[in-house]
C-alpha cells in the first residue's frame, strides 16, 4: 500500500526534528507520483512532477529530508553539488553526468533486489560446490569408515555453523580482463571495452587459482552463482524504468550559483551559464547514457541552498518557473537541539552509547545534562558559524573525548553524564565563544 502524506511526514519525524513545512512539500510531492501511475497513459503523460527550492542554512535537514524520502519509496537518489558542475566549454563535470549518476545508483539498487530474492538458491548451489572442493581434503584425514555422502553431510554442516571459515583453500576462478574506456569523440554512452574485445580474440576467458578462506571462496561462489541467475537485461531496462519515474535528484547549493545583481559580473557570466545548463535536464530531455537513453521529465527535482549572499529571485527567470514549490526551513531552537539529542531513532546520543557499548561502557546523560549540551551548541551558533545540527558532533566530541580516549582502560564501566560535568568541560570553548563578540 502507498504512503499518505500523513504517513510520509510521519516517517520522517522518526529522523528529523521540526522543518514541518518541508516534510509536506516533499510527501504532497511523493504523493502525488503515486496518483499519476494510477490515471491513463495519456493524462499520465501531461503531469510532471512539481519541483522544489528549500532554502535554509547549513545543517538544518535539507538533505536528510531528500534522501530519507528516497529512501523510504526505494526510489534512486542522487545528491549532487552545484558548485562542481561548470559551463560547457569549461573544464569540470557536465550536468548531464547528474543523470548518468542515477542510473547508476538505479542499476546498484534494482540488482541487490534482484540478487536478494535469488540468494537462497545461490546458496544451496554454492554450498554444494564448496562441499566438492573440500571432500578431497577431508577424505585424506578421515580413517575411511565413512561413506562420501556422509562425508559431505558433516562438510555441510560445518560449513553453514563457520567452523571451517578460517581454512585456506585453492579455487580456480575466471580471470576477467580490465577494461579499458575510451569514450570516442567524448560521446556519454560511447565507451569501448578494450579489454573485452581482446579477451574474446584471445581464446576468451583465462582462469587462474587463488588461495582464499573458506568464508571468503563460499561469498564469491555465492555472487558467482546469483550473477547467473540474474537476467542483466531485465535489471537495465527494470532501472531505466525505475530512474525515469520514480528518480529523485537533490542539487544541493543552488545559491552558489546564483548571480547576484550588480556584484562580480564577470564571474556570474559562468554561473548563469551552469543554471542556463541545468534547465534543460530539469524541465525535460533525454540524456544518453551506457545503458540506453533516459527522459529525466518526470525525474523529482529538489534544490537547495543558504542563500546568505543571494536570493532566490536571483535564479535566471527559466530556472525559477521550474521550481514552482519554495519552502523556507527554520534555524533550529534550543528546544530542537534537546530533541535532535534524544528522539530520533538515529538521535546523537543513541550513536554515542552504541560505540561506547562495543568497549562494555554503559553511558547515560542526565536531562539536565542533555539540556546543557543543546544550550552549548546553541550559543555557539549563535556568536559564531552557525553549522545546524552539525554543530552537536563538534560540542559531543569535545565534551566526550577523555572517555572515548580512556574506554578501554577506565574500570567503570558505567558513567553518568551530569549538567555539573557539561559546565566543567565545555566551560573553556564557551568562554572563548563570549570573548569572540568583544574582539574586533
Amino acid at each position: 500500500m502507498e504512503l499518505t502524506p500523513k504517513q510520509i511526514v510521519k516517517e520522517l519525524d522518526r529522523f528529523i526534528i521540526g522543518q514541518h513545512d518541508a516534510k509536506v512539500a516533499v510527501a504532497i510531492a511523493l504523493r502525488n507520483r503515486y496518483r499519476r501511475s494510477r490515471l491513463p497513459e495519456e493524462m499520465r503523460e501531461e503531469i510532471t512532477p512539481k519541483n522544489i527550492l528549500m532554502k535554509g542554512p547549513t545543517g538544518v535537514g535539507k538533505t536528510e529530508i531528500a534522501r530519507r524520502l528516497a529512501r523510504l519509496v526505494r526510489a534512486p537518489f542522487v545528491k549532487v553539488e552545484a558548485t562542481k558542475f561548470t559551463e560547457v566549454g569549461y573544464v569540470g563535470r557536465d550536468v548531464e553526468s547528474i543523470i548518468r549518476d542515477l542510473v547508476e545508483v538505479a542499476i546498484r539498487m534494482v540488482k541487490d533486489e534482484k540478487f536478494k530474492e535469488v540468494m537462497p538458491r545461490a546458496t544451496e548451489i554454492a554450498e554444494n560446490k564448496l562441499v566438492d572442493v573440500l571432500l578431497p581434503l577431508r577424505k585424506k584425514a578421515d580413517t575411511g569408515e565413512k561413506s562420501d555422502a556422509q562425508l559431505k553431510e558433516e562438510l555441510l554442516s560445518e560449513i553453514r555453523a563457520g567452523h571451517l571459515d578460517g581454512i585456506t583453500i585453492e579455487l580456480e576462478v575466471k580471470q576477467e580482463p580490465k577494461p579499458i574506456q575510451i569514450a570516442p569523440g567524448n560521446q556519454p554512452g560511447g565507451e569501448i571495452d578494450i579489454g573485452n574485445i581482446f579477451g574474446g580474440m584471445f581464446g576468451g576467458v583465462k582462469k587462474k587459482k587463488r588461495k582464499l578462506s573458506v568464508k571468503q571462496a563460499m561469498d564469491f561462489m555465492v555472487n558467482q552463482e546469483a550473477e547467473k541467475m540474474v537476467d542483466q537485461d531485465a535489471i537495465v531496462t527494470e532501472a531505466l524504468a525505475r530512474a525515469e519515474q520514480d528518480g529523485v535528484v537533490f542539487l544541493d547549493e543552488i545559491d552558489k550559483v546564483a548571480a547576484r545583481a550588480g556584484r562580480d559580473q564577470g564571474h556570474d557570466v559562468s554561473r548563469e551559464g551552469v543554471q542556463r545548463d541545468i534547465l534543460p535536464i530539469v524541465e525535460g530531455s533525454t540524456v544518453q547514457t551506457k545503458y540506453g537513453s533516459i527522459r529525466t521529465d518526470f525525474i523529482l527535482f529538489i534544490a537547495a541552498g543558504a542563500f546568505h549572499m543571494s536570493k532566490m529571485e536571483d535564479l535566471i527567470p527559466e530556472l525559477q518557473g521550474r521550481f514552482p514549490i519554495r519552502v523556507e526551513l527554520d534555524n533550529l531552537t534550543e528546544e530542537d537541539f534537546v530533541k535532535i539529542l534524544t528522539e530520533p531513532d538515529n538521535a546523537v546520543l543513541k550513536q554515542y552509547r552504541a560505540l561506547l557499548g562495543v568497549d562494555g561502557v554503559s553511558l547515560e546523560f542526565d536531562d539536565d545534562a542533555v539540556r546543557e549540551i543543546a544550550r552549548a551548541a546553541f550559543y555557539e551558533n549563535e556568536n559564531s558559524e552557525n553549522l545546524g545540527a552539525r554543530r552537536l558532533h563538534a560540542v559531543l566530541e569535545n565534551l566526550l573525548k577523555d572517555i572515548l580516549y580512556e574506554a578501554d582502560d577506565n574500570e567503570t564501566k558505567e558513567i553518568r553524564i551530569d549538567k555539573a560535568y557539561v559546565e566543567e568541560h565545555l566551560a573553556l570553548s564557551l568562554r572563548a565563544a563570549n570573548l569572540r563578540k568583544y574582539i574586533l
